[in-house]
């Protein structure tokens, strides 16, 4: 009983399969919409995946619970501030010093590590050549904040780093450009007046964006790194009066910029906390802080990358949810498209339908084959429309630069609706056809 009913569906099935097949262009242009439907949601959902895991890449990149301090210079001040008020604001701050960092360490019992930041643009040469390059004076737990690995050699010591000795550790970048017949670790390089000694060459890292390159300062691969020590005592440092400062020029030779403005010792304090609950409270302290240290001059930013990149990935959310919800209109605008056609069909094939019961169909046998034609439709304009997404996803990587990653599941859920929207759309059209009189069927002209 039941081998003779699957027959008989089976019969019904593939008499849907040869109506497909003797009209292959009207089916294509039906499927056309569950084709691209299929393909945008797709191709939409990996880009939503892409931006995810940029989003996580980036928050492993600047590291965790990170709390980051940038001053503000005259000019920054100035224009924020109107005349009266700069006149009465006469105030002396010290501004953004090592001395703070080291305040810091002290008055955060839930800090976990810190590195004060000094950027310094000079030139690099070795043996015939010579490039611009960025010099970065850190401390050793600069490295460890922004998960950082040596490639060779190794990271500052104890003795750099207290002493102010003439080292270095280089990125994967300036080893390409300059260490490509030698070895670099323990070659000397000239930057600026300086002679530094390699001692560690770091791994290259994919830093592409401009959330990250705010936080470390630009491209970690093309810069060198030196102890903080080492820059202040070798190259630059702010805070002591010197015979320029005295007689007014404020030049620096190796850049060739004034930085009468920038009165701050320090570029930058990057600081870690050990719990997330901790960094609102941090936020709250430091702001306390240097407003006492500085006599109540405002001239350090208190950012935390983390909440920064949240709400980001909360923007990019909504806007793949959005765009999500797009690519589904087109796949239901597609299903009606399958009904349209599907009931134009019925029109069309009433004598069909009219002979089929004369010689015994029921209505289920209708249903059967109108239903199984409508769903194949979408399923093969399904896997066309996987391979578009696919496709697609690709193309938009390689020449808009957007990240996009194709899940199973997303492949698995436009599959499914495709399906499904052949069996919703298509179930109209095919009960309509069933419940047609066959005398009426087989009179109709």
């Amino acid at each position: 009983m039941r081998t003779s009913i699957i027959k008989r569906y089976w019969h019904d099935i593939q008499i849907a399969v040869e109506a497909i097949q003797a009209n292959q262009v009207k089916s294509f242009l039906t499927a056309l919409g569950i084709i691209f439907g299929v393909a945008a949601v797709i191709s939409m959902l990996a880009i939503g995946n892409g931006a995810k895991e940029e989003i996580l890449e980036q928050m492993k990149m600047i590291g965790v619970n990170n709390i980051v301090i940038t001053p503000v210079t005259e000019d920054e001040n100035q224009a924020a501030t109107s005349e009266d008020t700069r006149e009465e604001s006469k105030e002396f701050s010290p501004g953004l010093t090592l001395a703070d960092a080291e305040g810091i360490a002290h008055i955060l019992p839930n800090i976990n590590r810190i590195s004060p930041h000094i950027f310094y643009d000079s030139y690099v040469i070795f043996g015939e050549r010579r490039s611009p390059a960025k010099l970065e004076g850190v401390s050793v737990d600069f490295f460890e904040l922004f998960d950082y690995q040596v490639a060779e050699g190794e990271f500052f010591n104890d003795y750099h780093l207290e002493s102010g000795a003439p080292v270095c550790i280089i990125g994967s970048d300036i080893a390409t450009q300059f260490f490509d017949k030698t070895k670099p670790i323990g070659s000397y390089l000239k930057c600026g007046r300086e002679w530094l000694q390699v001692v560690g060459v770091l791994e290259k890292r994919n830093v592409t964006t401009s959330s990250i390159g705010k936080v470390i300062g630009g491209n970690s691969n093309a810069k060198i790194y030196i102890p903080i020590k080492t820059m202040l005592m070798r190259y630059t440092n702010r805070s002591l009066i010197t015979n320029d400062l005295l007689s007014g020029n404020f030049d620096e030779e190796e850049s060739g910029t004034k930085k009468r403005s920038n009165y701050h010792q320090l570029d930058k304090i990057i600081l870690q906390v050990k719990e997330t609950e901790g960094l609102n409270p941090s936020v709250e302290v430091l702001n306390r802080y240097f407003i006492r240290r500085h006599s109540g001059v405002e001239d350090v930013e208190i950012t935390v990358p983390e909440l920064l990149l949240k709400q980001q990935q909360k923007t990019k959310d909504i806007f793949n949810l959005v765009l999500g919800a797009i690519a589904s209109i087109s796949l239901i605008v597609g299903g009606i498209g399958i009904m349209n056609i599907m009931l134009a069909s019925v029109m069309e094939r009433i004598r069909e339908i009219g002979t089929r019961q004369a010689i015994g169909a029921k209505r289920k046998d209708i249903v059967v084959q109108f239903l199984a034609e409508s769903t194949l439709i979408s399923i093969v304009g399904g896997i066309f429309g996987i391979f578009l997404g696919v496709v697609l996803s690709h193309l938009i990587s390689h020449f808009a630069e957007i990240k996009t990653i194709i899940s199973v599941w997303s492949v698995v859920i436009a599959f499914g609706v495709s399906a499904s929207i052949g069996i919703i759309f298509g179930y109209v059209p095919a009960k309509r056809a069933s419940e047609r009189d066959p005398v009426e069927s087989l009179r109709y002209e």
